[in-house]
């Protein structure tokens, strides 16, 4: 690890006492390290040389994966959640030149040099998901395979302009209603996992929400469907009805565009955050078939 880099245990839950005949709960360790000048932070759950990377959707925080990461650590899993620039406790500049899929990409594949894996299965959900596809483009032999949950393709522009360009315009032109909430946001008591994510959403800045609004909506969204057709590296698409803006449309398609994916569809857009015991075996089984290729 890197000078630059910082490591100390996860405190947002308090480890359960070993009981005779029951292993205690895997570590949790935060850190963060240095990628073209800027701080990006992580967490690493579990251990061992089977690695899962998983990134999260866009304005939220890798807090969200904190539930699936556990159950893979226990499974048997090293798996690391990352904060993409912007986000979380990553550094959050104001330049939207900063802000696109194919640096989010670089940033994974940085995060893998830091903590000097090779390869491991990359996975994300939404924004993250179509970031897992970058990094299948730019980086083949660094990906066993993909986690791809709710991409954000084709069919789902309009429906993404129609939801973010209004939260673009306020943080750029009505910056005191971001700034507003924000302040609500930090009244809400934390401790539940999903209040603690909204308000985690909730808790913008309006410079810095504004220019990754603004690089994400007017940059490339997703590697285009004639490269797309070119990735052959094994993935997991996960996809669900009646949602504009990660239409099963996308996810079906993108299941049958790429040579080795596989596709399971969720029953809902919360299915993997609150009943996600099928999901979250289907992962743990398609990861653990990644790393005995």
């Amino acid at each position: 690890m890197s000078p630059a880099s910082s490591a100390a245990a996860v405190a947002d839950l308090p480890a359960p006492v070993p009981e005779e005949g029951r292993s205690s709960r895997p570590i949790e360790l935060s850190g963060s390290f240095t990628h073209d000048g800027h701080r990006l932070a992580y967490t690493e759950f579990g251990s061992g040389d089977r690695v899962v990377v998983l990134s999260h959707g866009i304005m939220l925080t890798r807090r969200m994966h904190a539930p699936l990461a556990r159950k893979l650590a226990r499974a048997g899993f090293r798996t690391i959640t990352l904060d993409l620039l912007g986000h979380g406790d990553s550094d959050r500049p104001t330049d939207s030149w900063l802000y696109s899929m194919p640096a989010f990409a670089e940033q994974t594949i940085a995060l893998l040099d830091h903590l000097d894996i090779d390869a491991a299965v990359i996975g994300g959900t939404s924004l993250g998901a179509n970031v897992a596809l970058e990094v299948g483009v730019a980086a083949p032999e660094r990906a066993l395979g993909l986690i791809v949950e709710m991409p954000v393709l084709d069919n789902a522009i309009v429906a993404g302009l129609i939801t973010f360009a209004p939260l673009l315009m306020a943080a750029r032109f009505l910056p005191v209603t971001v700034q507003g909430v924000a302040m609500v946001a930090k009244l809400v008591p934390h401790g539940n996992q999903w209040v603690d994510v909204v308000t985690d959403t909730l808790s913008q800045q309006p410079a810095p929400m504004a220019a990754l609004l603004h690089g994400v909506l007017f940059g490339r969204i997703a590697p285009p469907k004639s490269i797309r057709r070119k990735i052959d590296t094994p993935a997991l698409i996960i996809g669900h009805e009646r949602d504009p803006i990660h239409p099963f449309g996308d996810a079906d398609t993108l299941a049958a565009d790429m040579a080795a994916a596989e596709f399971v569809q969720a029953r809902s857009p919360v299915e993997l955050r609150f009943d996600p015991s099928r999901l979250t075996t289907a992962i743990a089984d398609f990861s653990a078939r990644c790393h005995e290729r």
